[in-house]
């Protein structure tokens, strides 16, 4: 195997708008390689199959999904609030909006999980930890709620996303801020 971490990434960033722009069955070395500029071939140096391709650009996806360190301790400087719910989760939104790739991409690989244990169990882990960070920085930073409230905003935000990326026109009177602040006033308590 090729041991260029510079192109191992690039591969990997390839693979991501692939699985965005062709879906799952469109993941091939070809096209990624295709999608990368790289000669024919490259990505077969770098990964021995395709479920080494899915699983590393599942953890790819999460670390440019992933926020700058300190980010989320500056974001919650302000006093707990139902308004600065609203704020984080526009936040969040406009991350996974300027994100669109590596979101879309992270759909198509959770269809896929539904079909290979091996990445869902890698995602069940991931997530739930990622759940588990938010329960814990909500509930410790004193934000009103509870975890059930982080789990229900993690719901309806996971969905409200997939509306937005994948039938835009569906809620097409309303923009994603005006969307988001309506579903963080519905489910956190005023506090």
């Amino acid at each position: 195997m090729a041991r260029n971490p510079e192109r191992r990434t690039a591969l990997l960033d390839a693979a991501i708008e692939v699985l965005a722009d062709e879906g799952a069955r469109g993941l091939t070395f070809r096209a990624v390689d295709a999608r990368a500029g790289v000669p024919t071939g490259t990505s077969s140096n770098y990964f021995s199959d395709r479920d080494q391709v899915l699983s590393e650009v599942a953890d790819r996806i999460f670390v440019r999904l992933t926020p700058e360190p300190g980010a989320i301790d500056a974001a919650l400087l302000p006093e707990p609030s139902r308004a600065l719910v609203v704020e984080l989760m526009r936040w969040l939104a406009r991350r996974m909006t300027a994100q669109r790739t590596c979101y879309l991409g992270l759909f198509e690989l959770r269809l896929e999980a539904a079909r290979r244990p091996e990445l869902q169990a890698r995602f069940t882990q991931v997530l739930r930890e990622d759940l588990d960070l938010n329960i814990r920085l909500h509930v410790g930073s004193g934000m009103p709620g509870d975890a059930d409230t982080v789990r229900v905003l993690y719901f309806a935000l996971t969905g409200l996303l997939l509306d937005h990326f994948t039938v835009p026109g569906l809620h097409a009177e309303r923009d994603l801020d005006e969307l988001v602040e309506t579903v963080v006033n519905r489910i956190v308590p005023a506090g």
